[in-house]
């Protein structure tokens, strides 16, 4: 548990609260190991409580009766998800997967929300963290919507530069998983990387991806042609 605690006093859901709190939660969290690939949960699975991740990365994902996926989101270490079902007490809305050994924490659904009935500021930090993911998904059905793949890329792209600092840029998915991202299938995607160089607004090797011009790179993202 030592372990645990350490780890949640330095989650930003968290870090307000005095030790004996953080204590308290560390008690009713369950420490929880998966491998590459493995399964979470799944759509309308009966919500157990919410997760946070340790180390490692998860994605969360709506998949079509023949197999098609849309990936939703990917948390990385700190990062929290399920946390609504968790409160309404409903089934979880999509499914979750591994990316890679993963390990994760899960705060039980009771144990929450008699704490935010202990901790008031608890929900204060949640409603931050629904309050950022509801603004992630408007933007997701907007792109997905509005924009095409190469516009959706370039946008792919261009915040993957922010969130490394660098560029060129490490691409952080496979290409199956960037595809499923992106709404669209991996020889689509294949053909889009090859457009975006041609157009020499990039330059890849491998899994690395050089910005040329991240002016134009930002008016497709922005759906300019």
């Amino acid at each position: 548990m030592p372990e645990i605690r350490d780890f949640l006093s330095n989650v930003d859901l968290f870090e307000r609260l005095p030790e004996s709190q953080i204590h308290a939660i560390a008690t009713i969290a369950k420490s929880l190991q998966y491998d590459k690939g493995e399964t979470i949960f799944f759509e309308g699975d009966r919500c157990l409580g919410f997760f946070i991740v340790q180390s490692g990365r998860v994605k969360v994902y709506k998949a079509s009766a023949d197999g098609k996926e849309q990936i939703l989101h990917w948390f990385e270490t700190g990062d929290r998800f399920a946390e609504v079902p968790a409160f309404d007490g409903g089934r979880y809305p999509a499914s979750a997967s591994a990316l890679e050994m993963t390990n994760l924490i899960l705060i039980p659904s009771q144990a929450l929300l008699a704490l935010v009935e202990q901790y008031p500021s608890l929900a204060f930090n949640l409603l931050a963290g629904l309050s950022r993911n509801l603004r992630r998904f408007a933007n997701l059905i907007d792109t997905l919507s509005l924009k095409d793949v190469s516009s959706r890329l370039a946008g792919y792209l261009l915040d993957l530069s922010d969130r490394q600092e660098s560029n060129p840029v490490e691409l952080d998915l496979a290409k199956g998983q960037l595809a499923a991202f992106l709404g669209t299938i991996p020889e689509t995607l294949s053909r889009t990387f090859a457009k975006l160089t041609q157009a020499q607004l990039i330059e890849m090797e491998a899994r690395q991806v050089k910005i040329c011009d991240r002016e134009g790179l930002q008016r497709l993202a922005a759906g300019d042609k």
